[in-house]
């Protein structure tokens, strides 16, 4: 194993560089995993834009890779070996609190990186704090003991299983949270790879009508929805959205209204309260880009009995799930994982997922040692 690893760090606003780091020793109770394949998504998109907080940082926090060198300690108690292939989670946990204890490392207090300045996340965190190697934009990563680990199942490539986090990200928010099952009928609005994720699973649960919304220039994504299982797609620019919904459930409306979208605005969130069935739906939303709502239509909302819930990270059974899912070979995923790029790449790589640099980027990997 080299002693020099490549990484690409983040320097300031929507800057890269390709630099040479030193692999850290690793202790008894830590290892060092070789990233295959880490990838890109909208999160990536709206945090490169931000000013460093802490210092330069590495980057990328869906990560998938061989363990290379792993402690006894570590070895012993993850269960795991060198030249395991495994899938990383972005969460740090403290791993004594209740929601640890429940496998719901989103809602520990040390992970909260964007409130905590010495939490360590996967991705966000700083090279200060030691030894830097943080970020799956890179050839190697530092694995704590504390870090959350999942085997790889047998069949599957480190660039499928790199898709597990937006699939465990729908699965949680589909079924888990808005507990969409069989014979359901579910609103996706977005047809990023979240929102397709989304869909895939609300499918695969047993949904009897998946209705997915997009803007003009998704409509490559729509066309991968219909190849997806989704029922109707609707370009919002093109129809009311809202009146086709009602047309395609017979005035009913949706059980589960899911918003996917990124910078949208209140829209979703109105066209979601007014899509839902007259009483007692379960809207779940994201809320990156959507921090103001000056008129919340409160009334609206609790005249019709709807459950509103957040779309937040996933849960380690989600993880579980979704590598399940991902190995069934159902879908086919080969349409979503749309590009893949090297290292010194990971600037345009960052920028195709924000539309702005390869043309049709859905699910965008990064290979380091390609």
């Amino acid at each position: 194993m080299p002693e020099k690893v490549l990484a690409a760090v983040k320097v300031g606003p929507s800057t890269t560089e390709l630099r040479e780091l030193d692999l850290p020793p690793v202790p008894d109770d830590a290892a060092l995993m070789k990233v295959e394949v880490a990838g890109v998504c909208g999160t990536d998109v709206t945090q490169y834009r931000l000013p460093l907080r802490n210092g330069p940082l590495v980057m990328g926090h869906e990560n998938v890779g061989y363990l290379a060198r792993v402690g006894r300690s570590f070895a012993a108690h993850k269960g795991m070996k060198e030249g395991d292939l495994v899938f990383l989670e972005h969460y740090l946990p403290c791993g004594h609190c209740e929601w640890d204890h429940m496998g719901e490392y989103r809602h520990c207090a040390a992970t909260e990186w964007f409130y905590d300045p010495k939490a360590i996340r996967y991705g966000y965190t700083s090279m200060s704090i030691a030894p830097g190697l943080w970020g799956g934009f890179s050839q190697y990563l530092y694995l704590p003991l504390n870090a959350v680990l999942h085997k790889v199942p047998r069949g599957l490539t480190p660039e499928e299983a790199g898709v597990a986090t937006p699939m465990s990200n729908g699965i949680q928010w589909t079924l888990m949270d808005g507990g969409v099952g069989y014979g359901m009928t579910v609103l996706i609005q977005g047809p990023g790879q979240q929102g397709l994720c989304c869909l895939m699973a609300a499918k695969h649960a047993g949904a009897d009508l998946a209705i997915v919304t997009g803007t003009s220039k998704d409509a490559r994504r729509l066309e991968v929805a219909k190849a997806f299982g989704a029922d109707h797609v609707i370009d919002v620019n093109a129809e009311d959205p809202l009146e086709r919904i009602m047309a395609v459930t017979e005035g009913r409306g949706v059980d589960v209204a899911i918003d996917c979208t990124v910078g949208a605005g209140t829209a979703p969130t109105l066209l979601g309260i007014e899509a839902l069935k007259r009483r007692a739906g379960t809207m779940v939303v994201q809320g990156e880009g959507n921090q103001e709502f000056p008129s919340f239509p409160i009334g609206r909302l609790t005249r019709k009995a709807i459950t509103l819930k957040s779309a937040r990270g996933h849960s380690y059974k989600a993880v579980e799930l979704a590598l399940h899912q991902l190995a069934s070979h159902r879908f086919p995923l080969d349409l979503m994982m749309t590009h893949t790029f090297r290292l010194p790449e990971v600037d345009y790589a960052i920028k195709s997922v924000g539309g702005q640099g390869a043309p049709g980027a859905i699910h965008v990997s990064v290979m380091p040692w390609k």
